[in-house]
């Protein structure tokens, strides 16, 4: 059987994966941790199970091990795309910490992860970004990556209407 809550029990760890991924890069960036060292604490000790009362799914660890290594791997890549993204006279460096571990992980599974559709990349970060982040933050993360889908994937989110 493979219906929407199929889809959905093999979906939740992926986007627990994202979500821990988008904790981890925000640690590294905030306290200065290793990679590996944050993904080692984030396995043994804080993917799934329970979180002040709350249950959520167990996380996918191969994928959150993707995610936190690709994103500093490629970081080099990763924020120039993401400046290009970014209105007139503002830099990766000058946003919030979460919002910049939200946008590179997104950018790392628009560029690395081509099996993945961009509107679900889009989708599932801007659902990261209303875990972490209030107001409008979540309508920017909106917004960037829907411009780096369309740089990046050019025709699979088709062409806006013109006005």
């Amino acid at each position: 059987m493979s219906g929407p809550a199929q889809t959905s029990r093999r979906a939740a760890p992926l986007s627990a994966a994202r979500l821990a991924a988008v904790q981890a890069l925000y640690q590294m960036d905030m306290v200065g941790t290793d990679s590996e060292r944050v993904i080692m604490e984030f396995v043994e000790h804080r993917l799934g199970d329970d979180v002040e009362d709350a249950e959520f799914h167990r996380a996918d660890p191969a994928f959150f091990r993707q995610l936190v290594e690709g994103v500093v791997a490629g970081q080099s890549r990763i924020d120039p795309l993401l400046n290009d993204c970014l209105s007139e006279g503002w830099r990766l460096a000058r946003i919030d910490s979460i919002l910049r571990a939200t946008l590179r992980a997104a950018a790392f599974e628009m560029l690395e992860r081509s099996e993945v559709p961009a509107r679900v990349v889009i989708t599932e970060y801007v659902d990261v970004a209303h875990a972490f982040l209030d107001g409008d933050d979540p309508k920017v993360v909106n917004g960037i990556l829907d411009r780096l889908a369309r740089m990046l994937r050019q025709g699979e989110l088709g062409e806006a209407a013109s006005a």
